[in-house]
């Protein structure tokens, strides 16, 4: 009798009570968390790849009509963007060079002004009103080129401007070629077939596709290179290393001459 008494007294007990209802809550969250999970996995990418070329209409309107027309035509003040494609617009905006804030020599580098839903949006309407190149297949931005001849091509077309190392470089009456070391692969590759600013167009008759990925790939390989020489000092050569040896060398040899000059005095 004293033994069921003290079961029953066991099971009303309101530590048992409370352990319960924290199982069953920890349960019903995992189960929730697990199925949230699996539903954004699967759901949300057809949500955000989607595009609407009406949105792109109505913000290029409001926002890129001004100097490029509302129907694509061009203005005084705007070149036209017949030909241009998705591709180009993508690379303008998405760089922050265009809307353009002020003229001038060229078009800098800022934060974008626009979401990438955004510019996808006017990329679209661009691309069905006036077709022009597109994006690429995904191999051409892999990285998995092959990089010795990437870099080879990249000495022979691309570093006299921006410089071997990809660092940049000043050009004539105030423009400049961008540094390239926190450039994506797709802009490296929109910008050697749409060709923005001073950079020529390079199409397949120059660089073929597989050329381009190779070329992507050194980049990209030089991004994560690590400086095995220490101090890249910009990577700009006998500039910045003379600079430093003139400042720092020189500099060392006077205090040293003026030391031991009061010394022996």
């Amino acid at each position: 009798m004293a033994r069921e008494k003290k079961r029953r007294s066991g099971r009303r007990s309101p530590l048992a009570a409370a352990a319960l209802i924290g199982a069953g809550l920890m349960i019903t969250g995992g189960v929730y968390a697990g199925a949230s999970a699996a539903f954004a996995a699967t759901e949300p990418a057809s949500v955000t790849a989607a595009v609407s070329t009406e949105d792109g209409q109505k913000l290029f309107q409001a926002n890129c009509a001004t100097c490029h027309g509302m129907n694509l035509q061009g203005t005084a003040t705007g070149p036209s963007l017949y030909g241009v494609g998705e591709l180009a617009v993508e690379f303008q905006m998405s760089t922050g060079r265009m809307p353009l804030q002020m003229q001038g020599p060229q078009a800098p580098q800022k934060h974008p002004q626009f979401s990438e839903e955004q510019i996808k949006n006017v990329a679209a309407w661009v691309q069905s009103v006036a077709p022009g190149p597109t994006y690429p297949e995904e191999k051409i931005l892999d990285g998995k080129g092959d990089v010795a001849h990437g870099a080879e091509l990249f000495r022979i077309n691309c570093a006299m401007c921006h410089n071997v190392a990809g660092a940049g470089g000043a050009l004539t009456e105030g423009k400049y070629a961008p540094g390239l070391m926190k450039t994506s692969a797709l802009h490296m590759y929109a910008a050697m077939v749409t060709g923005p600013q001073n950079m020529p167009v390079f199409g397949n008759m120059n660089l073929s596709a597989e050329d381009k990925r190779d070329i992507i790939s050194a980049l990209l390989f030089q991004q994560n290179a690590t400086q095995v020489g220490g101090m890249d000092l910009g990577s700009l050569g006998p500039v910045s290393e003379g600079l430093f040896i003139w400042i720092f060398g020189i500099g060392a040899l006077v205090a040293i001459t003026v030391w031991i000059t009061a010394k022996s005095n």
